[in-house]
């Protein structure tokens, strides 16, 4: 018998070849498992009343936060895949600064759905192609969903921003955040450029001590850091005017390292006379011009100033701010219009700003500086924010932080959605009923789109203590009737029309999203392969 099979085995060679796909099928098996491992982990962490992951670094330091950015930012993965799925959050983080969670869970269940086509033997380039097309058709979507708003309709700002700080763990004091939020984006949007706002220009300085109500919203500058009173100087002054200063009030050195070696008491006594007359020099040019406050930059070289040049400054009536951060200068510059003065010869009247008021501030058990009724000021703001512990005040910063971006996707984008599941349900409904429409392994794929979409509600109502099922099943039957703006209400744990609960978010945050995500599962499944180079 073995004698018939042999030339029958031989014959058949010569037509056709054996390529192994084996191995391509479970390197994308593996990077999609990986990667939906990622997805699972922050899962939990989706809405309103998702849990809060504690992370505990190696450096000992502990965070307790939701935010989706910030936990994958924080774990180190190691597969390849799964690597992508964290700098897929980093770019919504960027994009638009909120649903950075959202965006990983609606890329593991579209890898999910993936997963399934390709065990029914459909090739990735067709998932891929039409993933693609069923994202462009979701945007036409989300867009036709949408609602216009204006930016002087502030009330519709408030409601994006305390949308966004909900999902927080200081979500209590969301009624405080949000309005200070969308106050401090609308006071540093420049008429020039209407559409942009930047983020560095609103300061946030953090303050232990208080509590997260006691955070405020600051016209002018604050410093984290007491005034340099060692000699007795002054602790407040009204109308300041302010140097900025980027050279030191002290002892000139050499750039080379040298020792001197005095033998002479005489020779002593003129080394120290003339370090005093060099130091009252330079505070006399300082005082000609009218200056009364000193921002000094923090220098590496040497020392910014010494205790006889404080002395001087002292006996002079100028108040001295010292080690300000080399990084702050761009900011505290474009606040006070003024300029930094890089040396003494070039201290001039004309370069100084002028505030109201400089005052040192007792906070807590520590002390800031404020500056308040700057002149002239620049298109900037600070926020000085409070915690009664470090675990606090972190989270605080960063769910502020995701507030200020909402903000700033509604000048830049000003369009709003429904939250609550609502668009994810809309489109999951319009995708299907188009999918019917396409031919061939098409429909399947955005068919299987549109499923992976119905996570996202999904995952709502589970991380709300409801019945996900029956929850989901209702909203399609809503959305199926024509009410689109119908979602998932966990306060009540009903479905309600979610734009009259004022539960709305930037139309920006849900198309980058699906953009995002589809862009990240198309690149994961075109991979066939891991090529390790060492």
């Amino acid at each position: 018998m073995a004698a018939v099979t042999a030339p029958q085995q031989h014959r058949s060679s010569k037509t056709e070849s054996y390529v192994d796909n084996k191995r391509k099928e479970d390197i994308r098996h593996a990077n999609i498992v990986a990667a939906r491992a990622v997805a699972n982990a922050v899962r939990t962490s989706l809405g309103p009343k998702g849990m809060d992951k504690m992370i505990s670094t190696s450096s000992d330091e502990v965070i307790i936060t939701n935010d989706g950015a910030t936990i994958l930012n924080k774990m180190q993965v190691l597969q390849p895949a799964a690597k992508m799925l964290v700098e897929l959050s980093k770019s919504q983080d960027s994009a638009a600064g909120d649903g950075t969670t959202t965006v990983v869970v609606i890329a593991g269940a579209l890898l999910e759905q993936c997963l399934i086509l390709l065990s029914h033997g459909i090739h990735p380039t067709v998932i891929s192609d039409s993933l693609h097309k069923a994202s462009l058709k979701a945007l036409d979507v989300l867009s036709a969903m949408a609602v216009p708003v204006e930016l002087s309709d502030k009330d519709s700002l408030v409601k994006s921003a305390s949308t966004s700080l909900n999902s927080k763990v200081v979500s209590q004091y969301s009624t405080l955040l949000a309005p200070l939020a969308v106050d401090s984006v609308l006071s540093v949007v420049d008429p020039a450029t209407p559409d942009m706002v930047d983020l560095r220009d609103i300061k946030i300085v953090k303050k232990l001590g208080g509590t997260v109500d006691d955070t405020e919203l600051v016209r002018g500058l604050v410093f984290d850091k007491k005034v340099s009173h060692a000699a007795g100087g002054p602790t407040r002054m009204e109308n300041a005017k302010i140097a900025v200063i980027q050279f030191q009030i002290s002892p000139p050195k050499t750039d080379i390292e040298q020792s001197i070696v005095v033998s002479d008491y005489s020779q002593m006594d003129r080394i120290l006379k003339e370090e005093r007359s060099y130091i009252l020099g330079m505070i006399k040019k300082i005082k000609a011009t009218g200056c009364n406050v000193l921002l000094i930059q923090k220098s590496i070289l040497r020392d910014a100033v010494t205790d006889l040049s404080l002395h001087y400054l002292a006996k002079a009536k100028i108040l001295v701010i010292k080690d300000v951060e080399r990084d702050d200068i761009e900011f505290i510059t474009k606040t006070l219009n003024c300029l930094p003065i890089a040396n003494i010869e070039h201290f001039r009247a004309e370069k100084l700003g002028h505030a109201d008021l400089v005052e040192e501030v007792s906070l807590g058990d520590g002390k800031i500086v404020k500056i308040t009724g700057i002149k002239d000021m620049g298109k900037t703001t600070t926020v000085l924010v409070r915690g009664s512990n470090q675990l606090v005040l972190d989270e605080a910063d960063r769910s502020l932080h995701d507030a200020l971006c909402v903000v700033r996707c509604l000048v830049a984008k000003r369009f709003l959605i429904a939250g609550g599941g609502a668009p994810e349900i809309e489109l999951s409904r319009q995708l299907g009923a188009w999918a019917k429409v396409l031919h061939g392994m098409e429909g399947y794929c955005v068919r299987a789109f549109a499923e992976a979409l119905e996570v996202i509600p999904y995952t709502l109502a589970e991380n709300a203590g409801l019945n996900p099922i029956a929850i989901v099943t209702e909203l399609r039957n809503r959305h199926a009737q024509g009410e689109i703006n119908a979602g998932i209400n966990v306060r009540k744990g009903q479905i309600t029309n979610i734009l009259e609960e004022n539960v709305v978010q930037p139309l920006l945050v849900s198309t980058s999203a699906i953009t995002l995500a589809t862009e990240c599962v198309r690149m994961i499944l075109k991979i066939d392969d891991i090529v390790t180079v060492r």
